[in-house]
């Protein structure tokens, strides 16, 4: 059988505690590979540096907005006690909603969808490329990379471009989903600020778990695609359909990563809009930043190893299916 990759890493097969164990100690005991993803990081850093406090100041407002006064939510409650409708918004709240939400989203949507992404697009050419020099050494059991070694092959304009159109379409369809996935958080939000009643509450959180599950597995899809665009050279819709089939049978392991991953971002910026950052340049902020960049180097090294570790099964499930094949053919 055709091996289609430039490299198969014959190993076990992992589990995502032991991914996650790879992908850490490639970050942390490789110096040289610190030093270049720390150093590519750093436009993405000073991006964020004026990003994140944008971003966390906007939530603020948009909470303080949804969050009613307590002689308007006692009110309200006492008007409608166990009315089995979804009420509508109090008109000062939808006001404010109508004149300030729209302004703010376009801002964090046009900083969202073109600078940040392209910024971490570069830092993701670099660090999935040195990953997969790393962990395929080391589960060779070769001499440990030389900083030459680590910078020999450069980025052909094919494969940069090629990367971007996979990007391009993955950076379209988990915003639109997460975007989904915001929208109905906001309205299960005002669902269960002024809508009293239990199963109602509960049956609304049961919904959004749900479908935060599927947007995680599909996430770590769509990541797995950029990862072979940048090391398969296929790209666009052929990258995301060759992701989705490797992801075939490893959706579980898929989710429980991304899982991790969501919840250090969202662990991460919860601090600093609970203790009223304020979109300042604190500590905190810059603290934040940093362990976020940190985070994202783990990510792309983690779906490095979950690409070559998926790939490694999907060959090893094809070879058994030709194998029982060629028995049930000679009898």
């Amino acid at each position: 059988m055709e091996i289609e990759s430039n490299m198969i890493i014959k190993n076990d097969k992992l589990e995502a505690f032991d991914i996650l164990k790879k992908a850490f100690t490639i970050s942390a005991t490789n110096i040289k590979f610190l030093i270049f993803t720390i150093l590519t990081s750093l436009p993405l850093f000073c991006f964020l540096v004026y990003y994140e406090p944008f971003l966390q100041r906007f939530i603020l407002e948009i909470s303080e907005i949804l969050r009613p006064s307590k002689d308007d939510y006692f009110g309200y409650l006492s008007s409608r006690p166990f009315q089995l409708s979804i009420p509508s918004l109090p008109t000062d709240m939808t006001t404010k909603l109508n004149n300030e939400f729209p302004g703010g989203l376009v801002q964090i949507a046009l900083l969202y969808l073109i600078p940040l992404h392209l910024l971490e697009l570069s830092t993701v050419l670099v660090i999935v490329d040195l990953a997969s020099k790393t962990y395929t050494t080391q589960e060779e059991e070769e001499p440990p990379l030389t900083l030459m070694e680590m910078v020999h092959k450069p980025f052909d304009v094919t494969r940069v471009l090629g990367t971007l159109v996979t990007f391009v379409y993955v950076v379209i369809m988990s915003s639109s989903s997460l975007l989904g996935l915001v929208w109905l958080a906001v309205i299960y939000y005002v669902v269960t600020m002024f809508f009293y009643d239990v199963l109602v509450i509960m049956w609304c959180w049961v919904g959004f778990v749900g479908l935060l599950t599927l947007y995680l597995g599909w996430i770590a899809a769509l990541n797995m695609s950029v990862v072979i665009s940048i090391l398969e050279g296929r790209y666009g819709t052929k990258a995301i359909a060759l992701a989705i089939c490797y992801s075939v049978g490893n959706e579980w392991r898929g989710f429980r990563l991304m899982l991790v991953f969501f919840a250090w971002e969202v662990g991460l910026r919860l601090p600093c809009i609970y203790f009223g950052c304020k979109g300042t340049w604190s500590v905190g902020i810059l603290t934040q930043i940093g362990f976020f960049c940190l985070g994202n180097v783990v990510k792309w090294v983690v779906f490095t190893i979950y690409f070559y570790d998926c790939k490694n099964r999907e060959i090893e499930r094809k070879m058994m299916m030709k194998a029982k094949k060629r028995a049930v053919e000679s009898g």
